[in-house]
């Protein structure tokens, strides 16, 4: 595992002297990229020294016993050195495991999240929104920037189906989670007998796509100009500005009608449609693969049911690894680290596993 470990570190000091050179750190884009890389390596270079320190340790540990000749006191101090460095370098060495795992290639990715009402009709839109809110929320704790592209709402104040962008360091390798069915179980405020009800709103993840990886051609677009309307079709416009974008080669279809100007809608859309198209591409990717293992943390397939929230038990469960929180509030109020951490920590494992029977 340790084989190319010293070969980084020795990457990892030259890009440090690099990026103390004035022609280096004059030019931009070299700058940026150089320090991309080390903020990259630097977790797995500071891993990697504390191995060999705790490794040097023991090893000088051992050696001090072997020779003998140590006077009671400090032949025990040697002794606890000698567990302790151990300890260290066996969490050291796992820590360098999990560091050394294939990564994710989209993990450093914007993201655009798109959110749509679905059994349950008001009230599943009126869950809709609260889970915008929740997202926008951890964005916050995250100080990722939210964008709305695309907003459909209803008139109780649901959203039938939403947009946005979540633009910041490592956004889709925490967010990626999401992907699914969530079901929510509680009593509507127009239910007059206080029966649960239980409504599902499904949640798609998107990598943000560059222009440059998914080029879409001009003549692969039909787009459609129409009067953009509020909830109840209410027309809220007087200028045909919403747009209805399709990509004729795949059949994606992208709707936008948000902002007042056209082109502002056009360029919401296409990049909406952009990522759509790159997830399509990715997920066909994916299916050649067929052999290699799913993660236990799902496919990410939107038509499985991810996560349950109980109003009445206050509770959250996620059915991909069996946790279940009861704290329904601070979960809608943006508090998703222990859930997100726990989905992480369940893919590492299943990563390692799949390492260690030679996937």
């Amino acid at each position: 595992m340790f084989e190319k470990l010293s070969a980084v570190e020795d990457r990892y000091a030259e890009i440090g002297e690099k990026l103390t050179d004035p022609s280096v750190i004059s030019d931009n884009a070299l700058y940026r990229t150089l320090m991309k890389e080390y903020k990259t390596l630097t977790p797995l270079v500071e891993t990697y020294r504390d191995y060999r320190k705790a490794a040097a340790d023991r090893e000088e540990a051992r050696s001090l016993l072997e020779e003998g000749g140590l006077d009671r006191d400090f032949r025990e101090m040697v002794e606890e050195e000698l567990h302790a460095a151990g300890e260290r370098e066996q969490a050291a060495a796992e820590a360098l495991r999990i560091l050394l795992l294939p990564k994710d290639p989209n993990d450093e990715r914007n993201v655009i999240m798109e959110i749509r009402g679905g059994a349950g009709g008001e009230e599943a839109a009126l869950f809709a929104r609260s889970l915008l809110r929740m997202y926008s929320m951890y964005a916050e704790r995250c100080r990722w920037k939210v964008e709305v592209l695309s907003l459909n709402e209803t008139e109780l104040g649901g959203v039938k189906e939403v947009s946005f962008s979540v633009a910041g360091e490592g956004a889709y390798s925490k967010l990626k989670f999401e992907s699914g069915v969530h079901r929510v179980q509680r009593v509507p405020e127009t239910e007059t007998q206080g029966r649960i009800h239980t409504s599902t709103v499904t949640v798609a993840v998107l990598p943000e796509a560059e222009e440059v990886e998914v080029e879409i051609a001009p003549e692969d677009l039909k787009i459609d100009v129409f009067r953009a309307s509020g909830a109840g079709g209410q027309h809220v416009n007087k200028t045909e500005s919403a747009i209805r974008m399709t990509h004729l080669p795949t059949g994606i279809v992208v709707e936008c009608q948000d902002e007042r100007s056209q082109f502002k809608n056009r360029e919401k859309a296409l990049k909406i449609l952009r990522s759509r198209v790159y997830e399509q591409k990715q997920r066909e990717a994916d299916e050649k693969l067929a052999s290699q293992r799913r993660s236990q943390v799902g496919t990410g397939d939107r038509s499985e049911r991810i996560r349950t929230y109980n109003y009445p038990q206050s509770r959250v469960t996620d059915h991909r690894i069996g946790l279940t929180l009861y704290k329904l509030d601070a979960i809608l109020d943006g508090d998703l680290d222990e859930l997100i951490d726990a989905l992480r920590t369940a893919e590492q494992t299943e990563k390692l596993q799949a390492q260690q029977e030679g996937f």
